[in-house]
């Protein structure tokens, strides 16, 4: 038997995240109201589960960093407004938000809102986490769209960014 991929917490704060997003979507609870769940019911591992039993089984997210999933949702959500207007802004004309999956539209709005968070992890890191958090939920092109989608939120949200890697690879 092979050994277990090393945990990643926080790309599993992150699927927390978008999972979190996509049940107050549905159900219209409140962000703080589904966190608490999150953290009560489905962040950490079974008390009793042995490291074969440790993954994402019946909902739970075992490697999620707790503070790192809580300012996700509270960023997108807080800021969903204009999340929303910067997505409407970045999406294919012929796919407006609405007509999006709603899993889909969760990973947009979590990797959008931790792109404006200020001292947030490299735009690129959150891209690729995200292009692998949809990877995680879907099969098809959703992550082709997430990838081009959030490249071109976050080549406007942090231009400087890139234009220092542009600089730098121009040497």
């Amino acid at each position: 038997m092979g050994r277990l991929p090393r945990p990643r917490p926080r790309t599993a704060s992150r699927v927390a995240a978008v999972q979190a997003l996509f049940q107050s979507e549905q159900t219209g609870e409140s962000a703080e109201t589904v966190i608490d769940q999150f953290v009560r019911h489905r962040l950490g591992a079974l008390p009793d589960a042995t490291d074969d039993e440790e993954g994402y089984a019946e909902g739970r997210v075992p490697h999620a960093r707790v503070t790192l999933f809580g300012q996700i949702v509270r960023q997108a959500v807080q800021s969903q407004d204009v999340i929303d207007r910067s997505l409407m802004e970045s999406l294919p004309r012929e796919w407006p938000l609405a007509r999006l999956d709603p899993v889909l539209r969760a990973v947009l709005r979590a990797g959008c809102a931790e792109l404006t968070m200020p001292d947030g992890p490299p735009a690129k890191v959150v891209i690729n986490e995200y292009v692998d958090v949809a990877r995680g939920f879907f099969i098809g092109d959703e992550p082709r769209m997430a990838n081009g989608v959030l490249d071109k939120l976050a080549h406007r949200l942090r231009a400087a960014e890139f234009e220092a890697s542009d600089q730098g690879g121009a040497r």
